[in-house]
């Protein structure tokens, strides 16, 4: 396996904003060819960890990119920008993400129609921001990039953040949006359930319905407008299980163990079979 890890280079002048954190970072992990199948493409998968965009979940890291491994996909971690920068600095990061990977497919051995988001949390917000925005003359003019370099194939989405409205994780909000946090017009840009729609890729969702922290309706709410909208989708609302639940493993839970939720665990053999029939 070879990894690498390399700078986004974002600047002031494509977001319109002093940049107030050290660069973003996309870590690869390319897997090796195979001697039985040494021109096979590998579906890529760009993980978004969660964190209230105030900080970077290592349990929603690398732990999610072993699993994504083990399927035979090549995995690319997101660490992006958290407050104090703020929007649009982290969905030009993952846009700039998604285009690279798809330039590198031919080296890296990408199947360049399996570019697949995985986000959690905000990094749920995030990686559905592109599901909405790819098409937005505002995210890929500065990138200088074609709308379409910048689409991901396909969207997994663990327990996001997607409204701003009544039952929105505030300090999410408060984080991406920073001093513009009461901008009427800005928040509706980022409530996602109102900015998706045909466009928007194929998506694999799941959420808990006892998530105190990002309330279940936000996943209901995206998951209305999918449908209406047509969008392939998939989802799991579990019974039982706390925020942040990851793997939902004793591999990503701490001593208390209230990250381990066996009900929630099947989820990433789903998402592997929802890969398999993309």
């Amino acid at each position: 396996m070879k990894q690498f890890t390399l700078e986004i280079p974002i600047t002031a002048k494509q977001t319109g904003q002093k940049k107030l954190t050290p660069p973003a970072t996309l870590t690869a992990c390319l897997l090796d060819a195979i001697s039985v199948a040494p021109d096979r493409l590998r579906p890529a998968v760009i993980i978004c960890p969660g964190g209230g965009y105030g900080f970077l979940s290592d349990r929603e890291a690398e732990p999610v990119a072993v699993q994504f491994l083990s399927m035979g996909c090549h995995v690319f971690i997101l660490r992006y920008s958290t407050a104090p920068d703020c929007f649009p600095y982290p969905q030009m990061e993952l846009a700039f993400a998604i285009s690279h990977v798809r330039s590198n497919a031919l080296e890296w051995m990408v199947d360049p129609g399996k570019i697949i988001v995985a986000g959690f949390s905000a990094g749920g917000h995030l990686a559905c921001s592109l599901g909405a925005f790819w098409n937005r003359e505002f995210l890929y003019a500065p990138l200088n990039q074609d709308p379409k370099a910048i689409r991901p194939d396909g969207l997994i989405l663990s327990y996001p953040v997607i409204t701003s409205g009544p039952g929105c994780h505030a300090g999410s909000f408060q984080n991406l949006l920073g001093e513009k946090a009461e901008d009427q017009s800005l928040r509706h840009l980022v409530s996602l359930e109102c900015q998706v729609g045909a466009h928007t890729p194929k998506t694999f969702l799941w959420h808990t319905s006892t998530d105190d922290s990002v309330p279940v309706k936000n996943s209901l709410l995206l998951a209305d407008a999918l449908t209406n909208h047509g969008v392939s989708l998939e989802m799991h609302i579990y019974p039982v299980g706390c925020h942040g639940l990851s793997l939902a493993t004793r591999e990503v839970s701490g001593e208390d163990g209230r990250h381990i939720e066996p009900q929630c665990q099947n989820w990433i053999s789903l998402a592997k079979t929802w890969i398999e029939y993309f």
